[in-house]
């Protein structure tokens, strides 16, 4: 079945033919690459660093994870309707637009009088951040040559293994040394080197607003609202007891309904946001499976040791900022040796996705083998191993997602993509948190069990510490485990779904 196009219907013109490439372009891509660092930092600093923020700012906690979740939302929202916008306003303009409303919402954030000013200010720089990660993907399927289109991919995956690892370093340095206000101003001058950049090197493209004749306004009325609840049901799920909760009821459960109609909607309109008819291609529909384990992943292998070293050991993001830079800052090496790796014609990135995997699960297993008296250097050994697995299972992803898709689908492409990165961390980071809260309560169980017969007259304040420490060092074990299940399981469904493909050359 195929949609038919209806009477009138704006025809899916192809982009213009690029310019040649050269440095006005690459200083284009290179700047789009440095506003999505940017965005992706802003949201991992403040995170991080919400605890100082929130004492500056008078802020509850329970306030303050509405914070996240609105920012949240109104990213991953932003993830989904941007291409559509790129293609309407064209790449430079919306770019050019996101950054500047970015940076001028990040500079306003300290200033916010009360928290309602606040929460505006994060949901608008959450539209603006969310929308520039499927801008470095347009622009990076559309204007670089074959030979070096992985490259620029490479690029991409950047904001999913270099990005989330230096937001813990970067916020420690911002808190402990400049102030909680830098958490917010550290976008600006970032964001003022990228609008440069964006603004003289990605070409001008003409304004197609005939496409609003045609504007899928029942696709927006059902999969805004669809992404935003979903996001927040997620986000605020375990906090508020998940489905004993009625507010979880109605986000979770109405934010699906929404979405399949949502989806209904987007078969048969002339002029979609997404265009179902892509996932009938199995490398496309693989990578977009195995990008929810692989951010899944990603996230828990830094959850854990900075987890487990703030509550066992007292660390401040300061002190973990090491184990977070022996991951982090190889990527900048390690991701462009993986990427010429791939695109060498021998080479089947099947199998390169299959060892980083491998990788993972093993860095996984040997961090279960954790104690208590584990420390900082301990975890040094994982993160190396994650060092070349991180970009081994990120790009092959994207050589699959890509490769033989006609330029028209490009933005389409990149709707699915990145609607999907942005989803896929909102449901590890909700799922983390339930498996964290129920490991818990199970060994505090059984630990308390074990220790209810102690005799009068041990030092309880001790040993409620020893086995709060133990608690923890479980838990995380358990977390590894499970992390490493999951990367196990991608690895059994490559030899099913997935192609072979070959990197892009040149007709």
């Amino acid at each position: 079945m195929s949609a038919v196009p209806l009477p009138g219907a704006v025809p899916a013109a192809a982009p213009p033919a690029p310019p040649a490439f050269g440095l006005r372009l690459a200083t284009g891509l290179t700047g789009v690459l440095l506003a999505v660092l940017v965005a992706g930092l802003n949201e991992n600093i403040t995170k991080v660093a919400l605890a100082d923020i929130r004492g500056a700012m008078g802020i509850a906690r329970d306030d303050a994870s509405w914070l996240v979740a609105l920012y949240a939302a109104a990213s991953v929202s932003a993830m989904a309707f941007a291409p559509w916008c790129s293609v309407t306003f064209s790449l430079r303009r919306l770019t050019a637009g996101a950054i500047i409303v970015c940076m001028a919402a990040g500079l306003l954030c300290p200033f916010a009088p009360n928290l309602s000013v606040l929460m505006i200010l994060r949901v608008v720089q959450g539209v603006a951040g969310g929308a520039l990660p499927p801008m470095l993907m347009t622009v990076a399927l559309r204007f670089l040559p074959p030979n070096i289109k992985l490259y620029g991919l490479g690029g991409y995956a950047l904001s999913a293994t270099f990005g989330p690892s230096l937001g813990t370093p970067l916020a420690a340095f911002w808190t402990e040394y400049l102030g909680w206000q830098w958490a917010f101003w550290q976008v600006v001058p970032g964001s003022i080197v990228a609008l440069l950049m964006v603004s003289w090197g990605l070409p001008q493209d003409p304004l197609r607003l005939e496409r609003f004749r045609q504007f899928d306004w029942c696709g927006l009325l059902l999969g805004l609202p669809a992404i935003s609840m979903l996001v927040v049901g997620m986000l605020q799920g375990e906090r508020l007891a998940w489905f004993a909760s009625p507010l979880i009821c109605v986000l979770l459960g109405g934010g699906a309904v929404l979405l399949v109609l949502f989806f209904i909607n987007e078969w048969s309109h002339p002029l979609p946001f997404f265009k179902l008819q892509l996932l009938s291609r199995r490398n496309l529909s693989h990578a977009l499976l195995t990008l929810g384990g692989v951010l899944f992943v990603l996230l828990a292998v830094i959850l854990i040791p900075s987890s487990y070293l703030a509550q066992v050991h007292a660390y401040r993001p300061l002190q973990t900022a090491p184990v977070m830079l022996m991951v982090a800052l190889p990527q900048l090496i390690a991701l462009p040796l993986v990427a010429a790796m791939c695109n060498l014609r021998a080479v089947d990135c099947r199998w390169v996705l299959a060892i980083g995997l491998g990788m993972l699960a093993v860095s996984c297993v040997l961090g279960a083998r954790m104690s208590p008296d584990w420390i900082r250097t301990h975890f040094y050994l994982l993160q190396a191993v994650q060092i070349f697995a991180q970009p081994m299972a990120v790009i092959p992803l994207l050589l699959l997602a890509t490769t033989g898709l006609a330029p028209q689908d490009g933005p389409f492409a990149s709707a699915w993509f990145n609607t999907i990165k942005g989803m896929s961390a909102v449901v590890a980071t909700g799922v983390l948190d339930a498996l964290i809260t129920r490991r818990n309560h199970f060994h505090s169980t059984v630990l308390s069990e074990r220790l209810g017969n102690l005799q009068v007259g041990v030092d309880m304040a001790g040993m409620a510490q020893r086995m709060h420490a133990q608690v923890v060092t479980l838990t995380s074990s358990d977390l590894y485990l499970c992390v490493a299940a999951i990367a196990l399981a991608m690895i059994v469904i490559i030899p099913i779904l997935p192609t072979r493909v070959y990197p892009p050359r040149a007709a």
